[in-house]
């Protein structure tokens, strides 16, 4: 069903922090707890298996069976009603995304590795644990406070789907519901859950009997173009629908099936490989996104200016919106103890560091809007066009590219998962300043957490020992060494770039701009053929994201289109807790499994 559809329950309460138990005590110190525990178990998950799972449904459940714990145990001690509440466990699922977004952040200093092991680039940062903690922590404090004023436009005016925030929103208000509609959801949710589950421990677990996709010949193999078996992007895409799937759809097959033999036989790439063609389709794919997003920002700028003139600009108690006055304040305290923090500890010079926060204002903009349409968050593509704009800026520096767009980077991802625990409060009734809250004082946590971990990880695995070329030395145990393609593509790019804006692909610019010149025309379009034309964001993704990631949306797609067309009142109670339920199951064992072999309870060997 449309994102429109779903009935969002309203707050019981005059979102008042005084009339419930939202932000408590026992709700900051379990939240930070999950906060600590996802920062410091993701870095391994994340260059582990190569992307970040979902932690927002994963946080929820967290905070569902801690605080309900902790709320039966004081009961019964105290004989008075201690119990917790859907408020309360959406704390906890803010504080687990939030060091869940710091965690992610290991990519990046997972290049830095990388590039540190190739000492003719002259690439010679090593930034300490409180190097780190630092770094993140001011760039996703100032990441939350920048979007704090864009939570009404993307939220409540564009009505974006924020599938992970919907998905958490709808677990927490099945667990918590009752009567006959809510057993059917909760059964659903159930199903869903424990059958993507199944599925995601024999494919990822043992044994593994469940391939991670089928791809179409050799062809496909090499270009990462066939089927993933993933029920967490199928439940994607019936949240998400038809229009927005179909859209990644036709990126997809004109980024991977009719631009490769084009792009090797006018010689623009070497080979038809996934990096190769990536290294092309990302420039028109990231210009349609950019310029998409951002032309749909500027038709509404109406809106978008009533936003800024309603917020309270006062400190009142009773606001539900963190109040602007503080971001005003807040903000710029945060920018300059970041750009201090880079001069010092990572030799950046003032002025770069300011261009890159400049530049992660437009990065966020874009990367919300992406992420709320599809559920994907291009942060990688659109940080490798920050590289490019400082490879003009300053041309061969590996260290200030790689700083630069790692800081841009994450001061955009933060802002945009915090639309997330928006939209899971929407749909619950959360006080957004209590989220907003709750997202800046558990960021530091998953910051430290981070910080103390990853120095260990590189010790005990190494980063990219056969993958970038580490000297074996450097790897603890003889192990393979973690790094994410997302770290190779990052680092890889640094390198390629430190020659100048000339190593870049034929024809990548002028492919930039056509792209540009598509998403603003899709975009103005949008406005009077909206319901019959596809989606710039969509058709972009398509094109930068692996094929076989692409086709199971689109199933999800198609059976929430035709669900809704045959049984329209049972997929409008239904839809979203069953597609809740494949994001719950298989996020919560992406993040088990790698964990357990971590800990050597599970062993490939064995």
């Amino acid at each position: 069903m449309a994102q429109s559809d779903v009935p969002l329950p309203s707050p019981s309460e005059d979102g008042t922090l005084s009339s419930r138990r939202e932000l408590s005590p026992r709700a900051v110190i379990v939240g930070l707890l999950v906060a600590a525990f996802v920062g410091a178990s993701y870095p391994y998950v994340v260059l582990k298996i190569g992307f970040g799972p979902n932690v927002s449904v994963v946080s929820a459940f967290f905070g569902y069976l801690i605080l309900t714990v902790i709320g039966v145990v004081a009961t019964r001690l105290s004989r008075k009603d201690h119990l917790s509440n859907r408020f309360e466990m959406n704390m906890v699922q803010t504080a687990g995304t939030a060091g869940a977004q710091a965690g992610f952040m290991c990519v990046v200093l997972a290049a830095f590795d990388m590039l540190a092991a190739r000492p003719e680039l002259g690439f010679s940062l090593n930034p300490s644990a409180l190097d780190i903690f630092l770094w993140l922590s001011f760039a996703g404090c100032l990441g939350v406070l920048l979007a704090v004023p864009l939570r009404r436009h993307y939220i409540d005016e564009e009505n974006l789907t924020f599938a992970d925030g919907v998905a958490a929103g709808e677990t927490l208000v099945v667990l918590d519901e009752r009567g006959a509609s809510g057993r059917r959801r909760l059964r659903m949710l159930g199903i869903g859950g424990l059958f993507s589950a199944i599925v995601t421990w024999f494919r990822d677990g043992i044994p593994a009997i469940i391939p991670g996709a089928t791809h179409f010949g050799a062809w496909g193999a090499k270009l990462n173009v066939g089927l993933s078996w993933s029920l967490l992007e199928i439940g994607s895409g019936l949240l998400v629908g038809l229009r927005i799937t179909l859209s990644m759809a036709v990126g997809m097959a004109l980024g991977w099936m009719f631009l490769p033999p084009y792009l090797t036989a006018e010689g623009w790439i070497p080979a038809q490989t996934f990096s190769e063609v990536l290294r092309w389709t990302m420039w028109p794919a990231t210009g349609m996104m950019v310029a998409g997003g951002l032309t749909a920002l500027a038709l509404k700028w109406r809106l978008v200016l009533k936003t800024f003139q309603q917020l309270r600009i006062s400190g009142d108690a009773t606001a539900n919106d963190f109040p602007i006055r503080w971001v005003i304040i807040a903000a710029p305290v945060f920018a300059v103890l970041l750009v201090a923090q880079q001069y010092h500890a990572l030799h950046v010079p003032i002025w770069l560091s300011v261009v890159a926060i400049l530049v992660s204002i437009p990065l966020m903009l874009v990367g919300t809007r992406v992420l709320g349409e599809t559920n994907w968050a291009p942060i990688s593509a659109l940080s490798n066009m920050v590289q490019a704009i400082f490879a003009a800026l300053a041309p061969g520096n590996v260290a200030v590219n790689m700083v630069a767009s790692g800081m841009s980077g994450t001061v955009a991802a933060n802002g945009e998962h915090l639309m997330q625990d928006y939209k899971a409060g929407k749909i619950i009734g959360s006080n957004n300043r209590s989220l907003t809250w709750m997202q800046l004082i558990a960021t530091p946590v998953g910051a430290l957490a981070v910080a103390l971990v990853y120095p260990i990880l590189r010790s005990q695995y190494g980063i990219g020992a056969e993958r970038y070329g580490l000297d074996p030395s450097r790897v603890g145990d003889g192990a393979a060494g973690l790094s994410s393609p997302i770290s190779v593509k990052w680092a890889g790019f640094a390198e390629v770039l430190s020659t100048g804006l000339d190593a870049l692909p034929p024809f990548s610019f002028q492919a930039l701009l056509i792209g540009v010149a598509i998403g603003i025309v899709l975009t103005l379009a949008e406005k009077r053929f909206g319901r019959y034309l596809p989606s710039a964001t969509g058709i972009g993704l398509g094109m930068l994201i692996p094929a076989q990631h692409v086709l199971p949306m689109v199933i999800g797609g198609l059976i929430q289109w035709v669900w809704s067309r045959t049984r329209p009142e049972q997929e409008a109670e239904l839809n979203t807790p069953l597609a809740s339920g494949f994001i719950v199951g298989e996020a919560m064992l992406a993040l088990i499994i790698p964990l357990l072999f971590f800990f050597g309870i599970l062993s490939r060997g064995g």
